[in-house]
């Protein structure tokens, strides 16, 4: 038996939105720690590269698909995944959206998806997931909150919405499914360089603005993110649930 508590040996990790920024280093900093890893991207192929870059640490990695922003998608994601593997150790709903636009201003479809996206799909994967979980008595949640967990931004109101669900999501299933040996917690990222903030990146002022606020005095590089994923998918974590974790350089102490 391993004594390390930290270890993912023999454990399968399923990652969404692997293909690139915070799931690609979320899923190699599962691998590096033992783990084989099903990376999950919205497109054909979209997440073979990060399978690539998994498979050279000696661990097995397989690469999925799964447009989130329909259910079909979610359902194909699941299928396939499990004729991947026999069962899922540890799920990461790591993949979202963001749309921006004034409130006043804010097309349906654009509501609709991100809703669908960042929170309907999230769901859906913990039931199917989970439910195997429930099953076996054991197995490890974490889902990505946001810094728009606690407050409201500007312009991104469906976002801050769904963001706000996924915490309430995590603690419900939390209470839920402790009794059964599954911890289910949550990871909130502050401003981590990404494609999903380069709007934010590339407006001078609010980049000034918000980095004037991060105690750390930089944004999170992918790779910060990791070893917050790999603590609450380890054995490490066995007595933390229904717990959001920020990841944000000191932001929220501010």
């Amino acid at each position: 038996m391993n004594s390390n508590p930290f270890s993912l040996e023999g454990k399968t990790a399923l990652v969404t939105g692997a293909s690139r920024g915070l799931g690609r280093a979320i899923a190699v900093a599962l691998a590096e720690a033992g783990a084989d890893v099903v990376c999950a991207g919205s497109r054909p192929g979209s997440a073979d590269e990060t399978a690539e870059i998994i498979r050279k640490f000696g661990r097995n990695s397989w690469s999925v698909s799964g447009d989130l922003s329909t259910s079909d998608g979610v359902a194909k994601l699941t299928k396939d995944s499990f004729a991947l593997c026999d069962h899922i150790d540890i799920l990461v709903n790591n993949a979202g959206t963001i749309e921006r636009y004034p409130a006043v201003d804010y097309p349906e479809s654009a509501w609709n998806n991100v809703i669908q996206t960042n929170l309907n799909a999230v769901f859906h994967l913990c039931r199917e997931f989970g439910s195997k979980m429930v099953d076996r008595n054991e197995g490890k949640i974490i889902n990505i909150a946001s810094l728009l967990s606690f407050s409201g931004g500007i312009t991104v109101p469906s976002y801050t919405a769904s963001k706000h669900a996924v915490a309430g999501l995590t603690k419900a299933l939390a209470n839920e499914w402790a009794a059964s040996n599954i911890q289910v917690n949550a990871v909130a990222p502050g401003y981590f360089k990404t494609d999903n903030t380069q709007a934010l990146q590339d407006n001078k002022k609010r980049y000034a603005e918000i980095s004037s606020r991060i105690p750390a005095g930089r944004w999170g590089d992918p790779k910060d993110l990791g070893g917050a994923v790999v603590f609450l998918a380890s054995p490490a974590a066995n007595y933390v649930n229904g717990h959001i974790l920020t990841v944000d350089g000191g932001w929220m102490a501010r």
